[in-house]
């Protein structure tokens, strides 16, 4: 395990050891919401992001789609001249993240197909959204939509590409040479760096080599102390076959990764509205496309066991986030609405999950909110001023009945329990129960919507 020292420590050496020691960025801790938008020429056949890999790999099911509805000679890098983005709005994007409660956004400008969404000065020509296509800088458009509306932009960029001669062959040669790494990935990353100055990097397509092939390190200590974002910018743990959940200035571990326990290190769940891809799919059915209810399940679960939620979308070929899509963010800003006191800027509490109701999820408010801490726990120096108990299920009874609250509230450190409703916080009669239970007795005319919190303080 990695441990985080959090003494300020530029300039930061080019090694593991030092750069892991970074504090991790104060906005990023407390703004817990982010989207993701996977957009790009899979956009197209909308058949998911990985379409060109299974045809190379013989996929038949994708074979045949590609026999049935485009010519013989049809290959799919013309699926560029395809991409218009004709309803592209990034104004109306932005408003619909910032209505669902994020507080930032991470956009692919490059997939593992190789085109890029900005003029990439290193990329093979008309290889991008401005010279084929759509022939718009969308990351430009987007960043500065994103930022209109008060959210953090981030960049997601893939470092492999499937079809990149260059790369194909430092890969023939065992990732002896870097050729692919000093023509195009350091110079694109920088490009985005200095261009669009994002808040958030988001590396992928790490898999197959090492740190030094990708110059993992090297390219971290520019980030950090030479690069016009050194002193706002996270990055991920995807920089090489071996830095998942190791490195980086949070976790990302897997896809849709979730826990449910504490993390020791700050981590991030990037998961799907569509259960089965991360571009948009024709074929999907609304029994695809995660709850309400689940959607705030990953939220809270995530948020109380010390992570962020990346929430990803993916907008039709013309630029369209479909009504499904939309629907679920509005309904999660609502709840934010109500709710977002026990998300936003809270800290991981002593207990994530209560031990007798496994349908109350614990979050925490500190007097002072600090730079992320060696432990998501808080310690005996830590002065709490709230708890909040997020429950996913409403007892049948009216009476919710938890088990991790008690020494808390025996010992009168809090004393008041009340339930978040809309416009209003309103006091809860509660009884300490001879096995240390405590039983809250809820109102029983705000049992209509999913996702309550009781607010526990003095």
């Amino acid at each position: 395990m990695v441990l985080r020292v959090f003494a300020e420590n530029r300039p930061y050496a080019s090694k593991w050891e030092h750069l892991d020691s970074r504090p991790l960025p104060l906005w990023y801790d407390v703004g817990k919401i982010g989207i993701f938008i996977h957009w790009g020429l899979y956009s197209v056949p909308a058949k998911g992001e990985w379409l060109w890999s299974m045809l190379d790999n013989g996929n038949t099911d994708m074979i045949d789609f590609m026999k049935n509805n485009y010519s013989s000679d049809f290959q799919y890098e013309n699926f560029a001249s395809l991409f218009k983005a004709e309803s592209f709005e990034p104004d109306f994007w932005a408003e619909l993240f910032s209505k669902a409660g994020a507080k930032y956004v991470v956009f692919t400008t490059k997939h593992h197909e190789g085109f890029a969404l900005f003029p990439s000065k290193s990329g093979a020509p008309g290889w991008n959204s401005v010279e084929t296509g759509p022939k718009k800088d969308i990351v430009n458009e987007l960043s500065q939509s994103i930022r209109k509306y008060n959210m953090k932009f981030g960049a997601y960029y893939s470092l492999l590409e499937w079809h990149n001669e260059m790369y194909l062959k430092d890969k023939d040669e065992l990732f002896l040479n870097t050729t692919y790494v000093d023509k195009l990935v350091w110079k694109d990353i920088k490009q985005l760096i200095r261009d669009y100055k994002p808040s958030v990097l988001w590396l992928d397509g790490e898999w197959e080599a090492c740190c030094r092939y990708w110059k993992a390190t090297e390219l971290l200590t520019w980030l950090y102390n030479k690069s016009p974002v050194k002193d706002e910018i996270v990055v991920n743990d995807r920089w090489c076959k071996t830095s998942r959940c190791g490195h980086g200035d949070f976790y990302t571990c897997d896809d849709r990764y979730n826990p449910h326990a504490l993390m020791f290190h700050k981590w991030e769940n990037a998961f799907t509205l569509d259960r089965y891809s991360w571009g948009y799919r024709s074929d999907m059915t609304i029994a695809d496309v995660l709850s309400i209810e689940e959607l705030i399940e990953n939220v809270v679960s995530t948020v109380s066991c010390g992570g962020n939620v990346l929430i990803n979308v993916g907008p039709t070929k013309e630029g369209i986030i479909v009504p499904i899509f939309q629907e679920r963010l509005l309904q999660l800003g609502e709840w934010l609405l109500i709710n977002g006191e026990a998300i936003y800027n809270t800290s991981a509490w002593f207990y994530q999950r209560d031990t007798l109701n496994l349908d109350v999820w614990y979050t925490c408010k500190k007097e002072r909110y600090d730079t992320f801490r060696l432990s998501n726990i808080p310690n005996k120096n830590d002065s709490i001023v709230a708890i909040y108990a997020i429950f996913l299920k409403w007892p049948v009874d009216d009476i919710l009945s938890v088990k991790d609250l008690s020494s808390y509230i025996s010992k009168n450190e809090f004393d008041q329990i009340s339930l978040l409703l809309p416009d209003k916080h309103i006091s809860l009669n509660y009884t300490i129960m001879n096995n240390s239970v405590v039983a809250v007795r809820l109102p029983s005319n705000a049992s209509n919507y999913f996702g309550w919190v009781l607010k526990i303080d003095d």
